[in-house]
């Protein structure tokens, strides 16, 4: 199972609104085949797993291991728990149970019922952690959130006045080339007006090879210029505000109800929910991040610490949570907190 959720990783970024998923099948102590989901409408896991055995009249002896419990349902590829059934696998090891209304427990229920031996809830933990994002979405309908943000050694997110509308970096260039790593891994990305007018960043993965996230602005007003970065053709922008504006091709106008601050983020998040997006990184200046941070919508943080100060500035956000990694990058020091 250990070897499923290392080839499932290898799928992060490119598989969404699909599940992470890794395959193995064994006989005799012995990997014959193994496969990952890479991209949504391609053959999933187990399908490739199966191709890629050489002798398929082991397959009866052999026992398939997957991450997560197999689909049983018709979408963009028929149901691998009806392959598996076809091919005469006997013996099937499942991680975790899928949260998707569409399989949750028909794939077992399909397999038992056809005379397989299931056996599920190996590392589940593991498992589950490994769709964290697939998870959280069907479960709580919405996004996982992941906050990131940089501050000086002094704890500044910002100077408090700057002479040019572009960031002022406080990481190395190591550090910048993994969050676009990062971004590239994500469906989307959210900043608030003050940062888009400050910086104007491009929000993009420049530094990186893979997709270029979703991009989401708070532009209460539509006071953000029509020329900003975050307007480009690069990428989809959606943007919401308060007031009505017609979308374009490449963005769309979310209207909702600012009238009540703590109520602001619980519909960005619905919102995305609605657009199907299962993981966002808020990348927002102080006031945008202590905002999902109060209400507690926050699941993970990435928090970089550089080696500058600076005589005054913004603060940084005022956050608690579970460190589970503290890494040096070069110069910079890294820590990530979960929200537990």
């Amino acid at each position: 199972m250990n070897r499923c959720i290392e080839l499932a990783e290898n799928g992060l970024g490119s598989t969404y609104p699909n599940p992470l998923v890794g395959s193995v099948l064994v006989h005799n102590d012995t990997i014959i085949g193994e496969g990952w989901h890479y991209k949504s409408g391609e053959p999933h896991a187990e399908v490739l797993a199966i191709e890629s055995v050489k002798d398929k009249k082991l397959l009866p002896e052999a026992t398939i291991y997957v991450s997560l419990e197999p689909c049983s349902h018709f979408g963009k590829t028929p149901p691998c728990a009806n392959l598996i059934i076809q091919k005469g696998i006997k013996n099937v090891v499942i991680g975790s149970k899928d949260p998707n209304p569409k399989v949750s427990g028909k794939g077992i229920k399909l397999l038992q019922d056809a005379g397989c031996n299931v056996t599920f809830g190996v590392l589940k933990k593991e498992c589950n952690r490994l769709n964290k994002r697939f998870f959280t979405f069907h479960i709580k309908k919405r996004p996982y959130i992941i906050l990131k943000w940089a501050q000086t050694a002094n704890g500044f997110i910002a100077p408090k006045h700057k002479e040019e509308k572009k960031p002022v970096w406080i990481t190395n260039p190591f550090s910048r080339q993994l969050v676009h790593k990062w971004r590239s891994e994500e469906q989307a990305i959210l900043v608030g007006t003050n940062t888009v007018i400050q910086d104007n960043p491009s929000l993009t993965v420049r530094d990186w090879f893979g997709k270029n996230p979703l991009r989401c602005v708070i532009d209460k007003d539509l006071i953000v210029p029509d020329n900003a970065s975050v307007f480009s053709n690069e990428a989809p922008t959606v943007v919401f505000t308060q007031k009505n504006k017609p979308d374009s091709e490449t963005i769309c106008f979310e209207k909702i109800d600012f009238s009540n601050s703590s109520e602001v983020v619980k519909q960005l998040c619905y919102k995305l929910y609605l657009h199907t997006i299962q993981s966002v990184i808020i990348e927002g200046g102080t006031k945008t991040l202590q905002t999902f941070i109060d209400e507690n919508l926050w699941d993970e943080a990435r928090i970089f610490t550089g080696n500058v100060s600076f005589k005054d500035g913004i603060k940084a956000p005022n956050i608690t949570g579970k460190p589970i990694l503290k890494q040096k990058i070069n110069t910079d020091h890294l820590t990530l907190l979960l929200n537990d």
